[in-house]
C-alpha cells in the first residue's frame, strides 16, 4: 500500500457490505459513517449522472463533520436499462418485473464516486455493459426468495447466485457493478491525495 494512504484517515459515507469489502480488499483501513439522505434528485438529471449526483449529495450531508487528514468516500450505484432507471425493489412483484426486462438483455451499471476531504470535492464515473442469459422463470423466483435483493439496483446482487448462473459477459469493471469501482477508485485516490 503507498505510503502517504497511511497520513489520511479514510471514511466510507455508507452501510454497504460490498463497499466495505472492496475498501477492505484494496488495502485501505477506514471508519464507517453513513449518511443516511434520501435519494431523491431532480427529474432533469441525465440517467448517467444521477450517481454521480447522490454521491456528492451523501458528501455533502457529511462533510462539515470532516477533519483536517479526513477523506470521504461516498458513492451510489444505478442501473439503466432502455433509458429507464431501475432502482430498488420495494417488493416481490417489483423485482420479479425487473429481472424479466433484465432477462436476455444487455444494461448499464454505473456508480458515481465522490471524494471528498476538509477543502476539496472530486466526482467521478464508471460504466459497465452487463448482459444477462435468457432467465427462467422459476430461476428468477429462486432468486428472490433466496436472496431477497430488496437493497440492490435493477433487483440483482452480480455476485450472488443469479450473477454466476444468469450473466453472460460483462464489459467492464466488475467491482463496479458489485458497488464501488476498486481499480479506478484506487487511481482517482492517488491522484486526489
Amino acid at each position: 500500500m503507498l505510503k502517504k494512504f497511511k497520513n489520511y484517515n479514510f471514511i466510507l459515507g455508507s452501510n454497504s457490505p460490498r463497499r466495505k469489502e472492496i475498501l477492505k480488499d484494496i488495502g485501505l483501513k477506514f471508519s464507517v459513517f453513513p449518511s443516511n439522505i434520501k435519494e431523491n434528485f431532480n427529474k432533469n438529471i441525465k440517467l448517467e449522472n444521477i450517481g454521480a449526483f447522490l454521491a456528492e449529495k451523501k458528501a455533502n450531508a457529511i462533510k462539515n463533520e470532516l477533519k483536517e487528514n479526513d477523506i470521504l468516500i461516498t458513492a451510489d450505484t444505478t442501473v439503466i436499462h432502455n433509458n429507464e432507471l431501475l432502482s430498488k425493489p420495494e417488493n416481490t412483484l417489483q423485482a420479479k418485473e425487473m429481472l424479466n426486462k433484465l432477462s436476455g438483455k444487455s444494461h448499464k451499471v454505473i456508480t458515481g464516486v465522490c471524494l471528498t476531504s476538509k477543502n476539496r470535492k472530486y466526482k467521478f464515473s464508471c460504466k459497465t455493459i452487463v448482459t444477462f442469459n435468457d432467465l427462467e422463470k422459476i430461476e428468477i423466483e429462486f432468486y428472490i426468495n433466496k436472496f431477497k435483493p430488496f437493497d440492490k439496483a435493477g433487483s440483482y446482487g452480480i455476485q450472488e447466485w443469479i450473477g454466476l448462473i444468469g450473466i453472460k459477459k460483462i464489459e467492464g469493471s466488475y467491482t463496479n457493478v458489485v458497488g464501488l469501482p476498486a481499480s479506478m477508485l484506487y487511481t482517482e485516490l492517488k491522484k486526489f491525495i
